[in-house]
């Protein structure tokens, strides 16, 4: 799995005109699933979100873990994450297909309220318009492959 995370003041998403989730303070986190990922990646990558201690300390140091300092996620399915740019038209073979990504990215969201986070979601497969407010900005590109 691939997930951009963006610290955030704010975030939302937006379909067909009508916000459909929105966030304060925390992270808003575009995930990509690979074909080949399972439960693993999904629990791995969640448990990386959870404790990624990028908000800042009194001290202007980024120690904070987004538990501790009260943030919210916004999560958002992008299967663009894993496009083949070797071409000037992206190819999408190694995006894991709706069948196999939604239980993954729903475990993923379940993973996240399980260790006590407000999560918002955008919608699985729909044209969204995603807007946020970065603070910072603090943005971090996590893999599965690499953690």
């Amino acid at each position: 799995m691939r997930a951009v995370v963006t610290r955030v003041e704010s975030a939302s998403v937006t379909i067909d005109g009508e916000v459909k989730a929105s966030i304060g303070k925390g992270f808003l986190v575009l995930l990509g699933i690979h074909v080949d990922d399972t439960d693993a990646e999904a629990k791995k990558i969640a448990d990386k979100i959870c404790g990624l201690r990028v908000f800042e300390d009194d001290k202007g140091k980024m120690n904070v873990s987004p538990g501790d300092a009260g943030a919210e996620i916004l999560l958002v399915s992008q299967f663009t994450l894993y496009g083949d740019c070797r071409q000037r038209r992206p190819g999408f073979t190694a995006a894991a297909r709706p069948e196999q990504a939604i239980p993954l990215y729903e475990l993923c969201v379940a993973e996240c309220r399980a260790r006590g986070f407000k999560v918002e979601t955008g919608q699985f497969g729909a044209y969204m318009k995603v807007a946020s407010v970065n603070d910072g900005p603090v943005t971090l590109i996590l893999d599965t492959n690499d953690l």
